[in-house]
């Protein structure tokens, strides 16, 4: 007869073995899962970042980086800007000393029918982060004459006038006049007058006079404008305006 003790034993090692090496085994397992979860959730938030910051970017605030030397002094090669893409969103339009970031396909360069789609979206995106040059077509220049200006270079001082009235640009860069070619232009409606800072090193409107379009960028090419400059660091902060333009008087309408 089979005493209590001995039904004990026999149903102990009926048991499947749990020794040291299933154990073990069984950790590794369960730390592996857990690692590649803890790698899912962090792929999953990096996708979501990126993804919430290109919304971001596209519709809000887009960093721009400076590629070029047009703009000097007021932003330099390397300079990290950001782009307010509300600022004209709601009715509003830019202003005469604007500095503003556009899209030149069709005014500046001519549109590139052969181009990869895929190759554009890519960089379009980097390009939106602030991680890569813009594309060839977008552009960043101040506003120099808005719908309905006439804009008149040069007096005996090289300066230009608008509507009649000389304007002094304190922005220019130092030595540089408001134009080395004289000009004699008056913007349509619908359409701006777009010049670099620094006259002598930048292709603007200026260039594309004989071009159809007559170098005018239409309003609805317009990104946005540079309201900030976020890089570097010593020079970060709001953009300055300009008051150059206080005594322009639109034609039919009010100073600005």
């Amino acid at each position: 007869m089979d005493t209590p003790t001995q039904h004990s034993e026999r149903d102990r090692s009926s048991e499947p073995d749990t020794g040291p090496g299933e154990r073990s085994r069984s950790s590794r397992t369960r730390a592996r899962i857990a690692s590649a979860l803890s790698w899912r959730r962090v792929l999953g938030g990096a996708v979501a970042a990126t993804v919430a910051l290109l919304l971001f970017s596209s519709y809000v605030v887009q960093p721009f980086l400076i590629p070029s030397r047009s703009m000097e002094p007021t932003l330099r090669v390397g300079d990290r800007v950001l782009v307010n893409k509300l600022a004209y969103r709601f009715g509003a339009e830019p202003k005469r000393g604007d500095v503003v970031v556009f899209d030149g396909t069709g005014s500046f360069v001519r549109e590139d029918l052969d181009a990869n789609p895929l190759t554009g979206l890519v960089h379009g995106a980097a390009a939106s982060l602030g991680l890569a040059e813009p594309a060839d077509t977008d552009f960043v220049k101040r506003v120099v004459g808005v719908g309905g200006d006439r804009v008149v270079c040069c007096d005996a001082r090289g300066r230009l006038s608008v509507n009649d009235v000389t304007v002094d640009e304190p922005y220019l860069y130092p030595g540089d006049t408001a134009s080395r070619a004289p000009f004699d232009i008056v913007v349509p409606a619908g359409a701006l007058w777009m010049m670099g800072d620094h006259r002598s090193r930048s292709r603007d409107s200026r260039d594309h006079l004989g071009s159809p379009g007559g170098g005018m960028v239409p309003v609805e090419r317009v990104t946005g404008r540079v309201d900030w400059l976020g890089w570097p660091p010593a020079r970060a902060g709001s953009l300055e305006g300009t008051g150059a333009f206080g005594g322009v008087r639109t034609p039919g309408g009010a100073h600005g």
